[in-house]
């Protein structure tokens, strides 16, 4: 079994920088209203930012090996929090959006069921805990 470390700084308040494994930092901080310097994203954010990440790079390679030519790709991912503390995410919209010219909706259906029952790890965390639902437009470029 694999382990991976996180490695967390306090700045100040609640500002904090953290890095991975992989030694990129990120600065992670509150609103003002909270105590914070509004200088980062916040940390519940970052793990939108993983989802979109880990199935957006299942998808694009995918598609890439399919030969599928895309001239842009973007997600939008929507959360809902529940009410109280800890507030946390119930669920969990992920909308693709694909750019390009003779795109198959049917590539693009399978690229995302590979990525969300079999490939992106943060998907099936996340599983555990909310509901995941999803969806996908191709805009042409004609």
């Amino acid at each position: 079994m694999a382990e991976k470390k996180a490695y967390i700084k306090q700045l100040n308040g609640i500002t904090f920088v953290g890095k991975t494994d992989s030694n990129h930092w990120i600065t992670m901080d509150g609103p003002k209203e909270f105590g914070g310097s509004d200088a980062g994203i916040r940390p519940k954010e970052l793990l939108l930012l993983g989802l979109g990440g880990c199935t957006g790079s299942d998808v694009a390679s995918i598609l890439q090996k399919k030969r599928v030519k895309l001239n842009g790709f973007e997600m939008n991912i929507t959360a809902e929090l529940s009410d109280g503390h800890p507030s946390v995410y119930t669920k969990i919209n992920i909308e693709y959006v694909f750019y390009g010219n003779d795109i198959k909706e049917s590539d693009v259906e399978r690229a995302i069921e590979l990525s969300q029952t079999k490939y992106c790890g943060v998907t099936a965390m996340f599983e555990k805990a909310m509901e995941i639902t999803h969806s996908f437009k191709i805009v042409s470029e004609d």
